[in-house]
């Protein structure tokens, strides 16, 4: 089983690259590094614009800046898509093969 990811690294990236919070806030265009701090620091997710400009600030996946976020969505899917799969197994011969394939690998997450 793959290790447990933290939520996100944004922290070790902003410094790899040297910027200081104040830096990643002036240019994801917000007011002061107190929402950067608060992204850091797992109290705060990102909306989706920001979570872009993030990856194209660090030059990361959003993926991979939120590593631990992608491992639990990863997994929830999984389960869900298994859930599908047993709750339609007598209609799956009616179903489109892609569909059932589909399904299957999401389920093997």
């Amino acid at each position: 089983m793959p290790r447990s990811q933290l939520s996100n690294y944004l922290h070790a990236n902003r410094k790899r690259l040297g910027f200081s919070q104040r830096d990643v806030a002036f240019l994801l265009g917000v007011q002061s590094g107190a929402k950067i701090s608060h992204y850091e620091n797992f109290s705060r997710k990102p909306s989706l614009d920001t979570a872009l400009a993030l990856e194209v600030i660090c030059k990361r996946s959003v993926s991979e800046l939120f590593g631990g976020l992608y491992q639990k969505a990863e997994k929830e899917v999984a389960r869900r898509a298994q859930s599908l799969l047993d709750r339609e197994v007598p209609k799956l011969g009616s179903q489109p093969r892609g569909r059932r394939a589909a399904l299957s690998e999401l389920a093997r997450m």
